[in-house]
């Protein structure tokens, strides 16, 4: 049993109806007409057994439910009335729990048990329980209990396909947005970003073919499109990712590094521990350390190496990426929308991630992730 938020209430509820019911069935018994001697104790001890059973009717409510029956029978057998109080609560909880065939079988066991229990008796209160009138109410109440069951049953599962129909219904919206924002982008900024692009490209083309110096203003202009294009793409990419090209993951990295490495930075990958598959958020996160990482070593960091390693540890997914470039132990480096959306992945998994210059020289970003167990 889960001891948390929502857990302890209900623990604490269950304890008090258990205790309330005991309480009651105690005082009524022993008021009314009842053995002596040792029969009297055992009957008492029956009935206050049944009636503290329900203090754990939520976890094992079959278990609960055979108690409260076998403690009832008991109870008859030892010379006292039935107060089937604490089966009915019992019928109530299995029902509840979706356990209606079993609470059925065992309904129409305890009226039998109870039936030939009072034929065998020798007059006093347990003969009235043949009567017409008391089977009739007893089934009358154990229906009532199956029936409020069902019925609490019904509502709570109408009440939580109600909340994953809610939360389908978001993520739908949310991933229409992205799509929207996606659309909207391409059509409007891209054309845009590539006019300019194009026409620095051949600004800056003309200029050198023409032996002038070309503008320092016109180089930055070049330096900029080619930037802006290649962040749009990338912003492009993050908004579509999951919803029109199958996510990255670990299987993919492999190939990441194998394509940074046509770009001329010397990249080397490094698996470590015994390979176990990983939720699909935690193995997407770890694709996009490991692309935003590389692609940051490779348009700022002036490295000519760097190295991917991946360890498989007990629960955790560890992930480093080192480079050899010229940043400094002293240098503090200045977060990028880059690194800024690697820890927000991160932190949402509730891993860590450290992005920091090494004492050696170069940058190294290191990020632990909860991998846990696949489902």
């Amino acid at each position: 049993m889960r001891m948390g938020r929502f857990a302890v209430p209900a623990m604490v509820t269950d304890w008090s109806i258990a205790v309330g019911v005991a309480a009651l069935l105690l005082s009524t018994a022993l008021s009314g007409p009842h053995p002596s001697g040792g029969r009297e104790v055992l009957g008492t001890a029956l009935l206050a057994t049944g009636a503290l059973a329900l203090a754990a009717r939520r976890q094992a409510p079959r278990v609960v439910l055979a108690v409260a029956g076998l403690c009832a029978v008991g109870h008859q057998a030892a010379g006292f009335e039935v107060l089937a109080v604490s089966y009915l609560v019992a019928v109530y909880s299995a029902v509840r729990a979706g356990h209606r065939t079993v609470a059925l079988a065992a309904s129409v066991g305890l009226l039998t048990a109870l039936l030939l229990t009072s034929s065998v008796l020798p007059g006093g209160p347990a003969r009235e329980v043949v009567t017409q009138a008391r089977t009739t109410l007893e089934i009358a109440w154990l229906i009532a209990a199956f029936a409020t069951g069902e019925a609490v049953r019904q509502a709570e599962r109408r009440a939580d396909e109600a909340e994953r129909t809610r939360e389908e219904t978001a993520m739908r919206r949310a991933d229409e947005e992205r799509l929207r924002i996606a659309r909207e982008l391409h059509d409007s900024l891209t054309h845009q970003i590539s006019v300019i692009q194009v026409q620095s490209e051949v600004a800056v083309h003309v200029a050198r073919r023409r032996g002038e110096q070309v503008p320092a203003a016109l180089l930055a202009i070049q330096e900029a499109g080619r930037e802006a294009s290649r962040e749009l793409r990338a912003t492009l990419e993050a908004l579509r990712d999951d919803d029109i090209a199958p996510p990255h993951g670990l299987d993919d990295i492999p190939r990441l590094v194998k394509q940074f490495r046509t770009t001329g930075l010397e990249t080397a990958l490094t698996i470590d521990g015994p390979s176990h598959a990983v939720p699909a958020a935690v193995g997407r996160t770890a694709y996009r350390i490991v692309q935003e990482s590389l692609t940051n070593i490779s348009r700022h960091a002036a490295a000519t190496t760097a190295s991917v390693s991946i360890d498989h540890r007990p629960g955790t997914l560890a992930i480093r990426v080192d480079d050899d470039g010229k940043a400094m132990p002293d240098t503090a480096p200045t977060p990028g929308l880059g690194l800024l959306g690697m820890r927000e992945r991160v932190t949402a998994l509730g891993g860590r991630l450290s992005a920091e210059p090494r004492s050696a020289g170069g940058f190294s970003v290191r990020a632990e992730l909860p991998s846990g167990e696949a489902s």
